[in-house]
């Protein structure tokens, strides 16, 4: 595997010209790419990178999927019908029932939408030509948070009303009331603050965190086998490690879009059923 275009010839060139010693270690500039096109909507300045291209791409190509494993259903299902009928029930059975409970069949969809939505984008770190999710880039995730965060306040309110959802969400049950000065905005800071922050967080971390580390290996071998001398040996090392760190990337892509959708299902089940 390797990094994105622009690392790499930032190495080639740097080895070429020898005006660079050392290795180049890729940096934060690579989740900031030129823009391919510049607009103004209403005043605001908006930019379609390769970021974006690679967004709309794994958008595309799973609604597609998707599309295609329900066009012509029969009782008798395909391989992609019974792919896609597989990861809906995962989501439907295995979140939206378990997790939020007799009222969560109504969030079936939401929830299997966010985590194929998810998986398809993270999955596109270790796609040739892409190697880089927009997962990585923190705007994305936040947007996904905010998203659910909207969503399970929402609910919350019209299921229990105002008062009673923001009253549980302040006093939990079985609390001394001289604690509640110090519990009270704990709480209040858990749940409309730290939820949303920690959603985004996780998912942006893990997936930048991966791509970095995919790009220090994989670059760390294009520059043994260009350096000379008997760096060549340690290339073969580098390169077994960018490999076995492309496995690992592929257990984290299906880990947080999991993780992300079924934190998502825990508070909308605090959402729907009040606490006692």
């Amino acid at each position: 595997m390797t990094s994105s275009a622009s690392a790499l010839a930032s190495v080639l060139a740097a080895e070429g010209s020898g005006g660079d010693d050392g290795f180049q270690a890729p940096t934060v500039e690579e989740f900031y790419p030129e823009p391919i096109a510049e607009f103004d909507l209403l005043g605001i300045a908006f930019e379609i990178t390769r970021i974006t291209l690679i967004l709309w791409i794994a958008t595309a190509v799973m609604i597609a999927l998707m599309v295609a494993a329900v066009r012509k259903p029969s009782i008798v299902p395909g391989k992609l019908q019974f792919i896609g009928e597989s990861g809906y029930s995962l989501i439907r059975d295995g979140m939206a029932r378990d997790v939020i409970g007799p009222k969560g069949l109504p969030f079936a969809p939401f929830l299997a939408s966010l985590f194929f939505f998810i998986l398809a984008n993270n999955a596109m770190s270790i796609i040739p030509f892409a190697q880089i999710s927009p997962m990585s880039k923190f705007a994305f995730p936040l947007v996904l948070a905010v998203i659910v965060w909207v969503l399970y306040n929402w609910v919350g309110i019209r299921e229990q009303g105002a008062g009673r959802y923001f009253k549980d969400a302040a006093i939990p049950p079985g609390v001394p009331v001289g604690a509640l000065i110090l519990v009270t905005p704990i709480e209040l800071l858990q749940v409309f603050v730290i939820r949303p922050f920690t959603l985004a967080v996780r998912l942006f971390a893990n997936m930048f965190a991966g791509h970095m580390l995919l790009a220090v290996f994989a670059l760390g071998t294009v520059y043994l086998l260009n350096v000379g001398n008997f760096s060549i040996i340690f290339a073969p090392f580098s390169f077994l490690m960018a490999l076995a760190m492309t496995f690992f990337e592929l257990l984290v892509i299906v880990l947080q879009a999991y993780v992300f959708t079924v934190l998502t299902a825990t508070y909308l089940n605090g959402a729907v059923e009040p606490a006692h």
